[in-house]
């Protein structure tokens, strides 16, 4: 929105603002935020940050040295629409209280260093990215969780009819049309919304699942740019259910049995402005470059260890499997959506040529995810893969229905949040490159999501289980 902190404050001071807002990511992902009214807001702000404690819910430090500051990028500003006093927001980045060097840990800081790293290989000078947004809006979600009581109670209007509509089957959701469609006048309030604030939008829709399950799809855009938006997104998308007294979720399967919600990752690179995935060569698979297919090589060798990033929490791993369109087997086609990574049919012209990398979902960090995605392509391109020394493809098939012989030769996604973390333990060399990763990090991330999540998750008794067993 602005190009220098003077342009900002001129702004804040011109525009009536009385509220600036200071939105911080945490490690986890989500957003935390500071709030000062905009008679205090002055040039310091933008040269000194607002400190705040590290070790207190962001993750950014222990408790004997969390002193951080959240420091805002002008170009980031946007006038908050959910907020009742004239507010604008800035996105920060975390730097040291006291020498304000940017936070080594800080998400931000460590995808500004993927970028980084692919222009200092001469590679490309810019990574292009689009996520597919797939999220549930439900009316009530009542979670209850004690020792004698585990309870989750969804009511979906969609499915749960008042005898006024007809209920969409399961699974039967995709491109629904109102009335079936309760949620048409929402997402079209979410697109309005996001054009305001400059986020391109291509379309939305009603996705497959029957219980509220919608898509909104928004243009690729630079790295660090498209990081900010998801970011964004998922705010609007979130505030603008709670004005319809509705709750927005993208956990990756919320509703066992129907669709999940997957994070589909569309990227290219581009180098002078030209694009880099595109072959003229009538030859070539999909018209896809060398470069391009180094690249997927990158991304499927590291796979396995991406999922320990971009599939963090133990309800990913429901989402991964067979029969839901999501895929479980590391491999590329070309508009083959049981493929890890799909080439689109339909881009066909060279600027529009890109892969869409279908495992991830959104309880990852974005800014962690698409830097590790970033880095698992150029490991292909730097270390030369040749995509016939392994069994990734091209396989324009659906998997699922080849026999076992053929299955055993494909490598598997992990098919939990352990095996994902093992095998991020394992393989994170390609992360660590250029320093863009840093170890401590890694470690410090892999023994909390084993702890805080697989192992918390793994220790308790799933209501299920008591169907299966109490009978023992």
């Amino acid at each position: 929105m602005f190009s220098t902190p003077d342009e900002a404050l001129e702004f804040i001071s011109q525009h009536e603002i009385d509220m600036v807002d200071l939105k911080v990511v945490g490690i986890a992902g989500q957003w935390l935020h500071i709030t000062i009214p905009a008679r205090n807001f002055g040039a310091r702000h933008f040269e000194e940050g607002v400190g705040y404690d590290g070790s207190s819910g962001s993750g950014f430090g222990r408790v004997e040295s969390g002193d951080v500051a959240a420091l805002p990028e002008p170009s980031t500003a946007f006038l908050d629409p959910f907020c009742d006093s004239p507010t604008i927001s800035f996105i920060c980045d975390t730097v040291a209280a006291d020498t304000k060097e940017p936070f080594p840990n800080n998400p931000r800081t460590i995808a500004r260093r993927a970028v980084e790293y692919m222009r200092s290989l001469g590679i490309a000078d810019e990574a292009l990215m689009g996520p597919e947004f797939e999220f549930h809006v439900f009316d009530r979600v009542e979670v209850l969780n004690s020792p004698y009581l585990s309870e989750v109670d969804i009511t979906c209007a969609e499915v749960h009819t008042d005898g006024l509509g007809i209920a969409i089957p399961r699974k039967q959701g995709y491109l629904r049309v109102p009335p079936g469609d309760h949620l048409h006048d929402l997402r079209t309030d979410v697109c309005l919304l996001l054009e305001e604030l400059g986020v391109a939008v291509k379309y939305h829709h009603h996705e497959t699942g029957a219980p509220g399950q919608c898509e909104i799809e928004v243009d690729l855009a630079p790295l660090m740019v498209v990081a900010d938006h998801t970011m964004l997104i998922k705010y609007v998308i979130k505030n603008v259910a709670r004005r319809y007294d509705k709750i927005a979720t993208f956990m990756p399967k919320p509703v066992y049995g129907e669709s999940g919600n997957g994070m589909h990752v569309h990227q290219k690179l581009d180098k002078d402005g030209q694009p880099l995935f595109f072959d003229h060569d009538e030859k070539s698979y999909a018209h896809l470059s060398d470069l391009a297919l180094k690249y997927i090589g990158g991304l499927l060798t590291n796979g396995r260890a991406l999922t320990g990033l971009t599939n963090p929490s133990t309800n990913s791993f429901k989402r991964l499997v067979e029969g839901y369109e999501a895929p479980v087997n590391l491999f590329f086609s070309l508009a083959n959506r049981s493929a890890a990574i799909r080439v689109p049919k339909y881009a066909v012209a060279p600027d529009d040529k890109r892969i869409e990398y279908r495992p991830p979902d959104f309880t990852g960090n974005i800014y962690l995810s698409l830097a590790g995605m970033l880095m698992a392509g150029l490991d292909g391109i730097t270390t030369g893969i040749d995509m016939d020394d392994h069994r990734f493809g091209p396989f324009d098939v659906d998997i699922a229905k080849q026999d076992g012989e053929f299955k055993q030769r494909i490598t598997r996604l992990p098919r939990s949040l352990h095996d994902a973390l093992d095998s991020l333990t394992a393989d994170h060399a390609f992360l660590r490159r250029g320093d863009v990763f840093p170890e401590q990090f890694i470690e410090a991330w892999v023994a909390a999501k084993r702890e805080n999540e697989a192992m918390a998750i793994g220790m308790r008794p799933h209501p299920y289980e008591y169907e299966l067993y109490l009978d023992t």
